[in-house]
């Protein structure tokens, strides 16, 4: 996708800090842990759900569908189940898993320089994580709904729970990493892809209900690319001088704009996807990591980054000068024998970036799901 506007940005002194919310600053996945509290077997209705979506749009690349969608194509069965905008906000507010030093961190980063959350999240998480991490709600661009925008009959109600029901008893798609089209599934498979198109793109289609995925547009990869450039233009901050987190798919876009307007993309505990866009791979559990790059980018800009990074230990944080003495101290005392690793990525380590990134992320979700 291509943004026009940049040219309009004028040229400004000073950077900027963009980032996703779930990874680099909490450890949740709201929209499966809503969908596991409302619906019937639901961590295993969004499963499907998710990889059907990841399906059309990564592979198969179906106009109309992009990544994020799942977020829109669970949201009439949340009705179906008697979700609402309360319980949504209520649950997402008991159930927020803040990753170790994000608080800090996102207070941090506000001192230094203009700071932005960008996610695919519902307005329900996002409002109530930045009202427990003290983080402006209008700094963010999120999914934005309401869930009372109609009324459901018991009828809908009836037959939208029908759908979750036989959606979470079908087999979990796998997609091969090599495939381009349907028939590269297994034939299983392709008959699970075949009934969900049927339910979401003719069946349902007639249902009042089907509003929820006309309306509703998540800020998936190429919404978080486009709040950037309207960042960007509120601001007067270039791309070369901003600096982007991000974990995932949906933030591939985001990277991508950001690498080519010269700014710095990293991948925070990244996936695949988001690894092979960043240039810069961290492994933790805790952002003083995060501080640290912020401060350093905001001081020396990405050249001073990326020598930090070449030369990443404890003694060249100490000996740059451009790491305050308290975040020096605050790696000392949480990491005393090894730094979590903060590295270049390249074409001859991004083969095993992924596998321990995945390892790392396997373990992270773990720690931090709300789902018993």
């Amino acid at each position: 996708m291509d943004f026009e506007g940049l040219e309009e940005v004028a040229a400004y002194e000073g950077k900027q800090f963009v980032t996703d919310l779930e990874g680099p600053v909490t450890k949740n996945e709201n929209v499966l842990e809503l969908c596991d509290h409302f619906i019937e077997k639901g961590q295993k209705f969004f499963s499907i759900v998710s990889a059907y979506e990841d399906f059309l749009s990564n592979v198969l690349r179906r106009q109309g569908c992009k990544t994020g969608d799942a977020f829109r194509f669970v949201l009439p069965f949340l009705k179906a189940y008697g979700a609402t905008d309360n319980q949504m906000h209520s649950f997402s507010k008991s159930h927020i898993t803040v990753v170790p030093g994000a608080d800090k961190t996102m207070r941090f980063a506000q001192e230094l320089m203009a700071s932005f959350i960008v996610s695919a999240g519902y307005e329900h998480y996002v409002s109530e994580v930045c009202e427990r991490i003290g983080f402006p709600f209008e700094n963010t661009y999120c999914t934005r709904l309401t869930m009372e925008a109609f009324k459901m009959d018991d009828w809908e109600v009836q037959v939208l729970k029908n759908y979750a029901r036989e959606i979470a008893h079908m087999p979990m798609i796998t997609v091969p990493s090599t495939a381009h089209s349907l028939r590269d599934l297994d034939p299983n498979d392709q008959v699970t892809v075949a009934r969900l198109d049927e339910i979401f793109w003719q069946e349902m289609s007639d249902l009042p209900a089907y509003r929820f995925l006309i309306d509703v547009t998540p800020v998936g990869g190429d919404e978080k690319a486009s709040s950037i450039v309207d960042i960007c233009k509120k601001t007067g901050v270039g791309t070369e001088d901003t600096m982007y987190i991000g974990d995932g798919t949906t933030d591939v876009q985001a990277l991508q704009l950001i690498k080519r307007g010269g700014g710095l993309p990293i991948a925070f505990n990244g996936n695949g996807h988001a690894l092979r866009d960043a240039e810069i791979a961290v492994l933790t559990d805790n952002t003083v990591i995060t501080s640290v790059l912020v401060e350093a980018f905001y001081k020396s800009g990405k050249e001073g980054v990326m020598t930090l990074v070449e030369n990443w230990s404890l003694d060249f944080i100490k000996q740059s000068g451009i790491v305050h003495d308290y975040l020096v101290r605050e790696l000392a005392r949480l990491f005393p024998e090894r730094l979590p690793k903060v590295v270049k990525v390249s074409a001859e380590n991004l083969s095993a970036l992924i596998e321990e990134s995945a390892r790392f992320r396997e373990k992270v979700s773990e720690e931090g799901s709300s789902i018993a």
